[in-house]
């Protein structure tokens, strides 16, 4: 996504040549990527490079950009732990202010000389023979002894398969790669999906727009929002007193952490008083009937991701707003028709339709040691051993990977635990005079056995069709329990669950 003059700097090593081989190549630079270079640099793992794709640094805090972008986990949760902001402005940050904050930890830990932007990478394959990572870009060709794919699942905007699309003549754009060069003032505009980006660019576009038809597939479960203004006294207190800053934090990541029983253990009982609260406020935002009952869900709260919003209901129910719940039949140049056989003039289309998630698009360029892809390994469903390591894949490590998303609290918390465990491994092949590292084939399988079990009787096992589930209906996105058991089991590495491998090929494993 092109930057703003203003925010625009000049791409790292815009001139110069790969480098032919490097230790650690890391593919991303959201928290991901930037976390795991912050941790390589201050433990004295100085070779190693950020390969960006963007102009910039943030990942989908830097593409995502559309009208009302805005995290949905407070602020003070959502930043690294090493790294708080008493500067926030708002309890829930907006795009632009994330996006800053992960410029400044990128300058402030001298991450930018091991920074290649502008560098997309096209695909990556383990050489057995040189135990080395070949990796293709754009650029050029590099070789690492460590591969971390942090590309995050956020990455790959979806685009629905609706008949037509190909043939509209108007402007479509999807949330994730917003146009702000096109002026949406007086158009008809349709808005395709009602998920987490829709409930904010939705309720900021519809004062300029002439007519806007919200396409609703499956209606979402809406919380009141508490995001609010932080105050000058706030921002001083927490700059003078970091401590009071942690002690927030901590609060915030208990309250939200106390969610688990009601999802995981017994949603039927436990999701009667979400349920309530949400159904308050729709009803005390709501008065038309018919609209009340078409914005009502079927499904039990918590199956879908919540979202909490003061704006999406007083949006729908504006003079030139239409929520429309019929299925689209086809898109012709000029319009889009509905089932029922409506055909509605509209002058731009905006996707609000997410992202490819459990299909990550990075699965196909990844290639182990026998030549296979990930996307050809997993079929449909993604797996990996603590969504970090994955067996035929020596010195790969996967952040933000299968099974370590949240639909509860910070992933960032999630992925700061990937990173010790990454590092963990890391420090115990230096021990041990290791060249390659792979998680063991029974382990793997029996973690993501485990992780199956888990997640019956949850409440995204309840029925209703999420972007949590893959192609085959498992949930291969969520972490299914407490995410300080998941700290517990990455926060050591332990030497039996991998295969670790002297430098020499002729040399026995190397010892625990």
């Amino acid at each position: 996504m092109a930057a703003t003059a203003e925010t625009a700097t000049p791409p790292a090593h815009a001139d110069d040549s790969l480098p032919a081989e490097v230790d650690v190549a890391i593919v991303g630079s959201g928290f991901s990527g930037l976390g795991m270079a912050i941790r390589l640099k201050r433990e004295g793992f100085g070779d190693f490079v950020v390969l960006e794709r963007d102009e910039e640094v943030g990942g989908t805090w830097w593409a995502n950009t559309y009208p009302g972008c805005a995290c949905d986990v407070p602020s003070h949760l959502y930043s690294f732990s090493f790294e708080l902001n008493p500067k926030w402005t708002r309890t829930y940050s907006r795009q632009a202010e994330i996006r800053d904050y992960l410029r400044r930890c990128t300058d402030k830990y001298g991450i930018r000389p091991h920074l290649w932007l502008g560098t997309n990478v096209t695909s990556a394959a383990w050489d057995d023979d040189s135990r080395r990572w070949v990796v293709e870009t754009e650029r050029g060709t590099l070789r690492a002894r460590m591969l971390v794919a942090g590309a995050g699942p956020l990455a790959e905007p979806k685009t629905p398969d609706l008949p037509g699309l190909e043939t509209f003549e108007g402007k479509t754009m999807h949330s994730a790669r917003w146009d702000h060069d096109y002026d949406l003032s007086g158009k008809r505009v349709a808005s395709i999906g009602t998920g987490a980006s829709a409930i904010q660019y939705v309720p900021a576009i519809q004062p300029e727009v002439e007519q806007l038809y919200a396409f609703q597939r499956t209606p979402p479960w809406i919380f009141p929002h508490t995001d609010r203004p932080t105050t000058r006294f706030e921002r001083r207190l927490y700059k003078a007193f970091p401590f009071l800053q942690r002690l927030v934090r901590g609060l915030i990541y208990a309250a939200r952490e106390s969610n688990v029983p009601a999802f995981v253990k017994n949603p039927k009982r436990g999701m009667k008083l979400p349920e309530f609260l949400a159904r308050r406020h729709m009803r005390k935002q709501i008065s038309d009937p018919e609209l009340l009952e078409r914005v009502m869900p079927s499904y039990t709260i918590g199956c879908k991701r919540i979202l909490p919003s003061n704006k999406w209901y007083p949006a729908l129910q504006q003079p030139n707003v239409e929520l429309i719940t019929d299925g689209i039949e086809e898109v012709r140049p000029h319009s889009i028709v509905t089932k029922d056989g409506r055909e509605l003039e509209v002058d731009a289309i905006i996707l609000g339709t997410g992202f490819h998630v459990s299909d990550m698009p990075v699965a196909k360029y990844i290639r182990g040691r026998d030549g296979s892809t990930l996307d050809e390994l997993w079929q449909g469903s993604p797996r990996a051993y603590l969504g970090t390591a994955i067996t035929g894949y020596p010195n790969l490590f996967m952040l933000c990977g299968p099974n370590t998303g949240l639909g509860h609290n910070s992933m960032v918390y999630m992925i700061e635990s990937q990173l010790e465990h990454v590092m963990c491994a890391m420090r115990a092949m230096r021990d041990g005079g290791a060249e390659t590292v792979e998680v063991r084939p029974d382990v793997a399988a029996r973690f993501n056995e485990e992780l199956d079990e888990r997640h019956k009787g949850t409440v995204w096992t309840t029925g209703c069709s999420s972007w949590y589930l893959d192609d085959t209906g498992r949930n291969a996105t969520l972490w299914p329990d407490w995410t300080w058991r998941f700290r517990q089991r990455t926060a050591r590495f332990d030497p039996a669950a991998y295969e670790l491998r002297a430098k020499q090929a002729d040399r026995a494993p190397v010892a625990a």
